[in-house]
């Protein structure tokens, strides 16, 4: 008797065959998954640079308040209002009262390499300060009501 001869379990031009139809299904699986994801945004908004801190009596003269959740600093003096952002210039790192900075906003010491920057500020229609976060003014300018 003649030795037994073992068959391949799978011919090699069936095995191409199905190799070449599972691309074409992870291709078009692919192709699904991103269509069914073309709804939904990537990136999410983020909040208006513009928000009210209250009516200009809320803030007696020569004091200061943090606005926690807009990481902005607000000061009242005798020239008139003035905000600055809380954000630090080195890393962005959020500053406190008893961080290295005065009430400018000029750093004092450490490695951050210019002052915290100031914030635009104007009255809304309703008569309360607004901060613009997104628009600078120059260290020094004061808002009057």
């Amino acid at each position: 008797m003649p030795p037994k001869r073992f068959e391949d379990p799978l011919p090699r031009r069936d095995f191409l065959g199905i190799a070449a139809m599972g691309s074409v299904v992870v291709t078009m699986s692919t192709a699904l998954i991103g269509v069914l994801r073309l709804p939904k945004p990537a990136a999410l908004p983020e909040s208006a640079s513009r928000f009210k801190i209250g009516f200009p009596d809320e803030f007696p003269p020569e004091t200061h308040r943090k606005i926690e959740d807009r990481n902005v600093w607000i000061f009242r003096d005798a020239l008139g209002f003035y905000a600055f952002s809380a954000i630090c210039t080195h890393l962005g790192c959020v500053v406190t009262e008893n961080d290295r900075v005065d009430s400018g906003g000029r750093v004092l010491s450490g490695p951050a390499p210019r002052g915290l920057d100031w914030l635009e500020l104007s009255l809304a229609v309703d008569g309360s300060l607004m901060v613009d976060a997104g628009k600078t003014v120059n260290p020094g300018s004061r808002f009057n009501v």
